[in-house]
């Protein structure tokens, strides 16, 4: 079997063990876990003074009894209590914004909806993959929101402004953006997509192309064939070769592949 190693200044090395100064709950016995977290500080001395500035794993004991019951709620009494210079993204808490998308325990997800009672052993925590990282648990998303924007995801018409009429549809054709438009650009898919980790400046991904079929397959839009021939592109779209992680990685459960599919279809029906 072929052993891969990485580069010498791009190996992870060992971090710091903390513990939570925490007292064990009174309602509950004590329950501790370890959570193994991926930090890089760029802007700390304790980086700028080493050379090579690696990243590391630090190792923080948590009583989960003392905090909620998510990996998320895990994080912030890490924050609050043990280390405040832990650095991640949340908002909702709920699942519906995307903003705490991160690699838990090998896989892509949102952290307020992953509990820690799913995982076995050390909880790794890891930023999104392949993806620059910006601090710690925080990728660099600049490009992917790019792709985002390219395919100008909002409604557009032709037809003359009817300010004191609603876009009308009927249920029938609301019925077809189901699937499409629960997405929560969270890019848990696109980072888990062989194709996008080596094509990501010119594949769209998995989370972008989902989020164009939602506006082809919009009946109030009135620019669905300039929407397809914008796709009809060897990398854009084409690169997708149906692996079918994003569908698997899809913390909403989602189907990102089968929308491609469906943009492949469409297209050698509009245009061959």
């Amino acid at each position: 079997m072929v052993k891969l190693t990485l580069p010498k200044n791009s190996r992870i090395k060992p971090g710091r063990t903390l513990k939570s100064p925490g007292g064990v709950s009174l309602d509950k016995p004590a329950s501790s876990r370890t959570f193994q977290v991926y930090r890089w500080q760029p802007d700390t001395e304790l980086c700028k003074t080493e050379s090579p500035n690696l990243p590391r794993y630090d190792q923080f004991s948590l009583d989960v009894n003392q905090c909620g019951p998510m990996v998320l709620d895990a994080l912030i009494t890490i924050k609050n209590d043990i280390d405040p210079s832990l650095t991640f993204r949340r908002s909702c808490r709920e699942g519906v914004c995307g903003s705490c998308a991160m690699n838990i325990d090998g896989v892509n997800t949102l952290a307020c909806i992953k509990p820690i009672a799913e995982v076995e052993g050390v909880i790794k925590v890891n930023p999104l993959p392949h993806m620059p990282v910006i601090k710690d648990l925080v990728p660099d998303l600049k490009q992917a929101y790019a792709q985002y924007a390219s395919i100008e995801p909002w409604l557009k018409t032709s037809s003359p402004d009817q300010p004191d009429q609603e876009h009308r549809q009927s249920p029938e054709e609301r019925a077809k953006l189901d699937g499409l438009w629960d997405c929560v650009l969270c890019f848990c898919c696109s980072t888990s997509c062989p194709s996008y980790w080596w094509n990501s400046d010119q594949y769209l991904g998995p989370a972008t192309l989902l989020q164009s079929f939602r506006w082809v397959q919009d009946s109030r839009d009135e620019t669905r064939r300039q929407r397809l021939e914008q796709l009809n592109d060897e990398m854009k779209l084409y690169s997708c070769h149906t692996i079918m992680n994003c569908a698997k990685a899809c913390p909403k459960g989602l189907n990102p592949a089968k929308a491609i599919s469906q943009i492949k279809q469409q297209i050698a029906r509009e245009f061959d």
